[in-house]
């Protein structure tokens, strides 16, 4: 949500990922990070609600999946914990 503030202000001050390398770079590094959080967020919110019901069929494959889950997550962060400091720091 947060991005799309950040993108409609850019855009309302002309910067396009055409305008420049690095705003091509920019967009594309962040556009494709949102798109694996929402990616996060859809499995997380499937694993906590109907597919939680796995947890009394088949617990040892659950469990399983939500260390998958955790791991891709915790991915997801590290990858933003080195794009932050180059995108807005540098």
């Amino acid at each position: 949500m947060i991005k799309g503030f950040e993108y409609g202000a850019k855009f309302h001050h002309g910067l396009f990922p055409h305008t420049s390398t690095f705003l091509g770079i920019y967009f594309t590094l962040t556009g494709l990070h949102g798109l694996h959080v929402i990616g996060g967020m859809i499995v997380n919110g499937y694993l906590w609600g109907p597919g939680s019901k796995m947890w009394k069929t088949d617990p040892g494959r659950f469990t399983n999946r939500i260390e998958v889950a955790g791991l891709y997550w915790h991915f997801v962060d590290l990858v933003w914990i080195f794009l932050f400091p180059v995108l807005y720091l540098l």
